[in-house]
């Protein structure tokens, strides 16, 4: 029950599931697999699908890194939303979007799960949106030559992490893609 007033209704979420962003991530085809079904799934329930798109100098705008993965198809009704942040919510049309939509409630997916999937959940949790972390739906590369834990780990660690969040008239939490309910209900 989002603490946004008038707005009941479930977006999806897509977040920089682009070439550079999501090449050589962990289980890579099959999140992209699973992300594609959730799309179609929106699409039939007349749920809005909201792309988020990634850039910065290693991802400059119109370049093979910048486009998302050819698996997936953005329909040209589809709000695109440009962000140069972790946060899908910082400097950027988001919020906009999800008004002019009606929406109080965010099912998300994408990647990385370590940076922006965690940035853009904290960021729709603190301005008043519900939000459910699809736990098959997101990945991340393999940072541990930096020290992060391995892909599996991190996946599992966000998943069992945002599961316990909450707020004072928000909700979050963890669902696999076989139980996501795009009504205000799930």
């Amino acid at each position: 029950m989002t603490t946004l007033q008038d707005r009941p209704r479930t977006a999806l979420l897509v977040i920089d599931v682009q070439n550079g962003v999501v090449n050589g991530s962990y289980r890579r085809d099959e999140v992209v697999a699973t992300i594609n079904g959730l799309i179609d799934r929106a699409r039939a329930e007349q749920v809005p699908v909201v792309w988020v798109q990634h850039s910065s100098a290693e991802f400059p705008p119109g370049s093979a890194p910048w486009e998302f993965v050819p698996e997936l198809v953005r329909a040209d009704a589809e709000p695109l939303v440009h962000k140069r942040y972790g946060d899908s919510f910082e400097d950027t049309t988001l919020e906009e979007e999800l008004a002019r939509l009606g929406v109080g409630r965010l099912v998300v997916t994408g990647a990385q799960t370590d940076a922006c999937i965690r940035s853009t959940l904290h960021g729709a949790l603190v301005r008043g949106y519900d939000a459910v972390l699809v736990g098959d739906a997101h990945t991340t590369e393999d940072l541990t030559a930096y020290g992060a834990p391995p892909p599996d780990a991190v996946i599992a660690h966000t998943n069992l992490y945002w599961s316990f969040q909450e707020a004072p008239g928000r909700s979050a939490g963890t669902v696999p893609s076989t139980e996501v309910r795009f009504d205000a209900a799930g």
